[in-house]
């Protein structure tokens, strides 16, 4: 495994970072995701990525659960606060001082820990003022409950302003947490300039398009059997605008270029995200142990310029690139 800072703080993460999104008590059982863990454990991440709207606060427990008796200091355990939790209520939501200083409590206790290292706002929050968010969140870092502070799909005139809010109340924004594989591009213009200018690194999900770009789906036939596009609970519609023939049929162009590097399609692809230096880390989800083995094998791995421009050639104008496009709804909590 190889670790790079984040942002710039002094904070080590592994470049490949677990994330539980759309599998602890949600798809897989309990035992499985305490299996697949511990596989990540064994390949070397030290770092895990959780929210507490995921599976309304349970992946939480699952990953806390799992990581009992492991040296906390050796662990890097990021969460989130945004989505509804819990009934819904009308303070059950968004970046109110009430809901974050609530929520880094329930998240703590769920996690079974004193602390998180990143504590992230999930999502930007049009309707509390950002300096309330903000001092929040200085003062959660100041109580200790969380050593960083991150957002997640933020724009660059968000990030922008959040950062200089920071600055003013003693402490930095170090991370941002968007998607970004080899067709959603969207960061590149603006939000990685950006965050590079003022110090922010990007944690990135979805690498692999939601599985698209593993080769998996092919060209006019039908979806595999228990994979995410048949699963109408874990992922259905968040997958089906990369269902295209035009876009499976170019993934498909990518296999000899993996191959000749000795990789599988997803070991490329979090690769191709892990070139961009402002890119800290790419969350990978795993139902089974053996998933997070291999994808953990992208670490470390380096592309040459021609191999990066093969890629660009076989994608073509497929990739997303227009910075004004935001995460669709089906998206919106990861």
């Amino acid at each position: 495994m190889e670790f790079r800072y984040l942002g710039n703080s002094g904070l080590k993460i592994s470049e490949i970072i677990y994330g539980n999104w759309l599998t602890h008590a949600s798809q897989v059982e309990n035992d499985a995701a305490n299996a697949t863990i511990h596989a990540a454990l064994d390949a070397g991440i030290s770092s895990f990525d959780t929210a507490d709207a995921y599976a309304n606060t349970a992946a939480e427990v699952v990953l806390g659960d799992a990581l009992k008796g492991e040296r906390r200091e050796s662990l890097e355990i990021f969460t989130k606060v945004y989505w509804p939790t819990g009934p819904g209520g009308k303070n059950d939501t968004g970046l109110s001082r009430k809901h974050i200083m609530e929520s880094i409590n329930g998240s703590l206790t769920r996690l079974g820990t004193d602390y998180v290292d990143l504590y992230q706002a999930h999502r930007f929050d049009y309707e509390t003022p950002i300096e309330e968010t903000m001092q929040a969140f200085a003062d959660i870092v100041r109580q200790g409950k969380a050593l960083y502070i991150g957002v997640s799909e933020w724009n660059a005139d968000q990030i922008r302003a959040g950062h200089k809010l920071a600055k003013e109340l003693g402490f930095q924004l170090i991370s941002n947490q968007p998607q970004y594989n080899m067709l959603w591009r969207v960061i590149e213009q603006e939000v990685v300039p950006t965050s590079e200018e003022l110090g922010l690194s990007q944690i990135v999900f979805s690498p692999i398009a939601q599985g698209v770009l593993t080769g998996k789906y092919l060209p006019g036939q039908p979806a595999p059997e228990g994979s995410r596009a048949t699963d109408e609970k874990g992922g259905k519609n968040m997958i089906a605008r990369w269902l295209r023939d035009d876009i499976l049929t170019a993934v498909q162009s990518l296999k000899p270029i993996a191959d000749e590097l000795g990789l599988t399609q997803a070991q490329l692809a979090v690769a191709w995200v892990l070139q961009n230096p402002n890119v800290a880390g790419a969350i990978v989800g795993a139902s089974r142990p053996e998933q997070i083995a291999s994808n953990a094998a992208a670490a470390g791995v380096k592309l040459e310029a021609s191999v990066l421009a093969k890629i660009d050639e076989a994608l073509g104008s497929l990739a997303e690139t227009d910075p004004t496009l935001t995460q669709s709804p089906e998206t919106r909590v990861a």
